[in-house]
């Protein structure tokens, strides 16, 4: 009882132990604190720091202080350009306004004495996949013309099975056009009362005939005379030997006789039905034999001279792709066509049943070349590049170290294939780039010289011919225009079917002007309207929007000598546009009215693309390139 144990302090004791370690723990805790304030202040610092370093470099580079490149050249003419932009030139230093980099010196050490000029090295070359084709000239013995035509169906092996005697088609075995039918196939069933007495004349002929005793010659010879006649009469109705033998075997008359073709082919027409009736002569079918068609094609009377009677003709078809037939030439029209200026020729063509009647062809023709005639320069369509209407080829030098290439402008006629013809800038023997030129061109570009993209978009023309017209000739020729502006403005809406309604217009007018007075202008308008005569064939056969607007390109180049020659003879303002990214980049113009872009070549899908040019007040021309 009076023993006494000192419990609670021995309890306080452990507490104040597991305090003391807790204690602890806080300690480092504040020291890590502690630190991340000491780095956060010396990141700051650092910072600061690199600010200051980097202030204190831009005060160094900047403009004021020019780089060691730089001073080099102060003695020079510089021109700065963008790595990414190599469009961009500028005589100052700066940044590219499209992408804000650095400009850069352009090099001028490598072909400094030629702007036009790009040297590669071997390994460059091959990098680029560069190929030259020489400059060559389009045979020397022939040349080869292109013309549009059409198949048809050979005239001369057209006919059409008649019926013999009058009558009524009880029967028709051929149910519609476009089956074949053999000679001497039933084709129809006629009930012919004619026939039925001619067959009934027969019976009885050939029933006296044999009553006959055989010892009344001089009857029986009368009795042969009488039945041969009711034959006879029969083979002029149109019955056949065959149906006759049948006739004379039966004692009943035929109510109905068979039709019969007399000739096979191709049946093109249906011309009656069952239960008509039909007079003697009246047309059952129109057959035709296919297996001979006509080629009808258009030869300019430029051409005629190089064509000939049994020449060899190839074609194509566009809906029988990788196939190409022959024909020989077997008619030259005499007579020209004064509106065409053109002359049929005609092809025969054998037909194994791939080509039908109506479908469109292009024709080659290896033409014999006139005496003395030199044949032109060619290169390939894959060498020329084109920015509007220049056209541009990379020429491969001889003589130098290295692949040396020049850009040199030319002069191109119409593309024929896979070739253009040259008018002017090559040689015969100059060897031009047709892979890779637009690798040189960029690398020219990048240069600063005069590459594709760095020249002026059109060459400087001469001023056009302008010519004093009379009022007949001014309102002549704003039907056209108007016609021009109405085609411009279907196709700029995506409208096929106005289109080809405004087309025709445009064709016919065109085709019908033919003044004489005043005689300058009649002669230039007379070169420009033969010009458009391809191109109106093409529009003709033209399936697609797409395809009007290649001729409408075609259109808007002659629209524009009108202008230039003759002036605006509208009662409005007509504006000249241009956009660059027609054609796959190659740009194309056209005419239009009103204040805003309608691009007839994008329609829809770009209708705003473009720029206008020029505006083309009532009774001004069209201003030269460069004096706009």
């Amino acid at each position: 009882m009076t023993e006494e144990i000192s419990e609670p302090s021995e309890v306080e004791t452990p507490e104040s132990e597991i305090e003391t370690p807790e204690s602890e723990i806080e300690t480092p805790e504040s020291e890590i604190e502690n630190r991340k304030s000491k780095i956060g202040k010396t990141q700051v610092a650092i910072f600061a720091a690199i600010l200051v370093v980097g202030v204190l470099i831009g005060r160094c580079s900047s403009p004021d202080s020019a780089p060691p490149q730089t001073a080099q050249q102060t003695d020079e003419s510089v021109t700065w350009t963008c790595s990414m932009h190599p469009q961009v030139q500028s005589e100052e230093f700066g940044q590219c306004p499209i992408c804000g980099m650095d400009l850069i010196p352009v090099d001028s050490n490598e072909d400094s004495g030629n702007s036009n000029r790009v040297t590669m090295s071997e390994r460059a070359k091959k990098l680029a996949q560069i190929r030259t084709t020489p400059v060559r000239r389009l045979g020397d013995a022939s040349r080869e013309m292109r013309l549009l035509g059409r198949v048809e169906r050979d005239e001369t092996r057209a006919k059409t099975v008649t019926t013999w005697t009058a009558g009524r088609i009880d029967k028709l075995y051929v149910a519609s056009k476009g089956e074949k039918i053999r000679r001497g196939q039933v084709i129809a069933t006629l009930y012919s009362p004619e026939i039925y007495a001619a067959h009934r004349d027969l019976i009885q002929a050939k029933r006296q005939l044999e009553n006959l005793s055989s010892n009344m010659d001089f009857a029986r010879s009368s009795a042969e005379a009488t039945l041969e006649s009711a034959r006879q009469k029969l083979r002029l109705l149109g019955v056949s030997s065959t149906d006759l033998a049948a006739m004379e075997k039966t004692d009943k008359p035929w109510t109905a006789i068979k039709v019969r073709s007399p000739f096979g082919g191709t049946v093109t027409e249906k011309l009656v039905d069952e239960g008509n009736y039909v007079q003697a002569g009246t047309g059952v079918y129109k057959l035709s034999d296919l297996s001979k068609l006509w080629l009808q094609l258009d030869a300019y009377e430029s051409d005629l001279s190089r064509l000939r009677l049994g020449q060899k003709v190839s074609f194509a078809i566009d809906a029988i792709p990788d196939a190409t037939f022959t024909g020989t030439i077997a008619f030259i029209d005499p007579i020209l066509d004064p509106v065409k200026r053109t002359a049929n020729v005609r092809v025969e063509v054998d037909n194994d049943g791939d080509l039908r009647p109506g479908m469109f062809a292009t024709a080659t023709v290896e033409a014999n070349r006139s005496v003395g005639e030199t044949p032109p320069l060619v290169i390939p369509s894959s060498a020329p590049l084109f920015a509007g209407r220049r056209s541009l080829v990379y020429v491969e030098l001889g003589q130098t170290k290295e692949p040396t290439y020049e850009a040199r402008e030319v002069l191109l006629g119409p593309k024929a294939g896979d070739i253009y013809s040259v008018l002017a800038g090559l040689s015969f023997g100059e060897r031009v780039v047709t892979n890779g030129a637009f690798a040189i061109d960029a690398d020219l570009q990048i240069k600063g010289g005069g590459s594709l993209m760095t020249r002026k978009d059109d060459r400087n023309l001469p001023p056009a011919d302008i010519i004093e017209t009379t009022p007949e000739f001014k309102a002549e020729l704003t039907k056209i225009i108007d016609a021009y502006i109405a085609l411009q403005e279907a196709l700029a809406d995506d409208d096929w079917e106005t289109s080809q309604n405004n087309a025709k217009t445009f064709i016919e007018l065109t085709k019908a002007f033919h003044p004489s007075q005043p005689a300058h202008a009649s002669e230039v308008w007379t070169q420009i309207r033969e010009g458009l005569n391809p191109h109106h064939n093409q529009m003709e056969i033209a399936r697609d929007l797409d395809g009007a607007r290649e001729v409408f390109d075609a259109y808007s180049q002659a629209m524009t000598k009108i202008l230039a020659h003759f002036g605006n003879p509208t009662g409005g303002d007509l504006k000249l546009a241009y956009c660059p990214m027609a054609f796959d980049n190659r740009g194309a113009e056209w005419i239009q009215r009103g204040d805003k872009i309608d691009n007839s070549y994008f329609g829809s899908n770009m209708l705003l693309c473009g720029e206008f040019r020029q505006t083309i007040p009532t009774g001004t021309h069209i201003a030269p390139k460069g004096d706009e």
